[in-house]
């Protein structure tokens, strides 16, 4: 016999007791009932990926062509720089928690970040863009955890899929303005297109510092702290699981295993370069894919609402190793368009759906936390994953890397599919295991 909430486990109170015909508002106006926190907080993400965006397609060409770095230092610097930021995910969002006050964390991490950044205009060699990425992802880990720990505290459990998902839309959107406004100043600066030179390379890096300069003034002057009881005592942040659903622990250990398979998206971009796209179309083809995650992340986050988060993600995550597949076969300048616009359907299938899932399996006393550890099992795993894309790259070629990552993903959505079991309802209180 089948267990009573078996169909219900994946759907949110709204699936399992059907609002009356002409009671649910349409699409738009789910998206304008949304709380103005969530849309200050959106647009501070629109305008820092705006300026990082800028810089990021342009990042491995700068490495490999001005400064000489090979695939192995990419993964280095990339898996580096994200896996210190995940560490400091986790301490960032229980400090929130135990404070009861996030938005001082969140103003911070884009205030370091919008400093680090210009700096890269003035590297000479790979290690100190490393330092500066270093430094520009701490500024992430501290902002992260408790940002999305507000976006949950300022919506109803039913709504957070559709918040996560305009807040992913837009910051996917910063990541079209961006890579639209760095072909411009290529376009302006850049004499020879296929082949900048370093100083080139400078001026677009410090004009890409204004967009997140903006950022750190939205955040400041129109974001609102979220209002949360103040613990007693401060305690030394722990890594601990100690009092979290066995759900969550499951989807922790999952999500890591996924991230194994989720290297730095600068070796999709070094696979278009060799497959024929120039150094001046390239962002546009980044904005394209942009493009494709603003669309996706708005329709997959109210249809994780409507449909159940961990069917999104599951097929998200099939869809992410399909198209590296993909990627590993690709050989033509339409093939590689083609699956860097599906690519970007990955992300609005599984981004809002797996931070929604955070909040539905665990206390509301415990979003920030959670968030930290999500991001933590992230971290656990980017740095290996880019190391090992890059290892593998030079080793045995970009089709064996992408093959090995495509398996590894697929791997990790059965599990996700087996071992997960989300609560009947979206805002249940989790059952506590010690």
């Amino acid at each position: 016999m089948a267990e009573p909430d078996s169909q219900a486990a994946d759907r949110p109170p709204s699936q399992v007791t059907p609002a009356k015909p002409g009671e649910a508002p349409g699409l738009w106006r789910r998206y304008r009932a949304l709380p103005r926190n969530v849309f200050a907080i959106s647009l501070v993400s629109l305008l820092n990926d705006a300026s990082s965006e800028i810089i990021y397609p342009l990042l491995p060409i700068f490495l490999t062509a001005s400064l000489g770095a090979s695939a192995r230092a990419i993964g280095v610097i990339e898996g580096l720089a994200e896996s210190i930021s995940s560490l400091l995910k986790l301490f960032a969002g229980y400090l929130s928690d135990r404070l009861g006050k996030r938005k001082s964390l969140v103003v911070s991490g884009y205030a370091l970040a919008s400093f680090a950044r210009p700096l890269l205009a003035f590297a000479n060699n790979w290690p100190q863009v490393l330092a500066i990425r270093l430094a520009d992802r701490i500024g992430k880990g501290v902002r992260t955890a408790p940002r999305d720990a507000m976006i949950a505290d300022a919506v109803v459990p039913d709504k957070r899929g559709i918040a996560f998902g305009f807040h992913r839309a837009m910051d996917h959107a910063g990541a079209v303005i961006g890579p639209l406004l760095g072909y411009g100043l290529v376009a302006l600066f850049v004499a020879n297109r296929n082949a900048p030179t370093t100083s080139e390379f400078t001026r677009i890096f410090l004009l890409a510092a204004l967009p997140a300069f903006g950022a750190v003034i939205v955040a400041l002057l129109f974001m609102r702290e979220s209002v949360l009881p103040r613990r007693e005592s401060l305690e030394v942040p722990r890594l601990s699981l100690v009092g979290f659903d066995g759900n969550f622990k499951r989807f922790l250990f999952v999500v890591a295993l996924f991230t194994l398979s989720n290297s730095s998206d600068s070796f999709l971009i070094l696979r278009a370069r060799d497959a024929g796209v120039s150094v001046a179309v390239i962002p546009l083809l980044w904005a394209a894919h942009h493009v494709s995650k603003v669309l996706s992340s708005l329709l997959g986050g109210d249809l994780s609402d409507r449909l159940g988060r961990k069917r999104l993600i599951v097929a998200g995550w099939i869809l992410y190793s399909a198209v590296y597949c993909g990627f590993a076969l690709v050989s033509h300048e339409v093939s590689i368009w083609i699956l860097f616009l599906i690519y970007g359907i990955y992300f609005g299938l599984a981004e809002g759906a797996e931070k929604a899932l955070v909040a539905d399996l665990v206390r509301p006393e415990q979003h920030g936390t959670a968030y930290g550890l999500y991001n933590l099992a992230f971290g656990f795993t980017v740095f290996p994953a880019s190391l090992l894309m890059g290892m593998i790259w030079d080793w045995r070629g970009p089709t064996t890397a992408f093959l090995l990552s495509a398996l590894m993903g697929t791997l990790a959505a059965l599990l996700l599919q087996l071992l997960v079991r989300p609560h009947g309802t979206a805002g249940g209180s989790p059952a506590v295991e010690n």
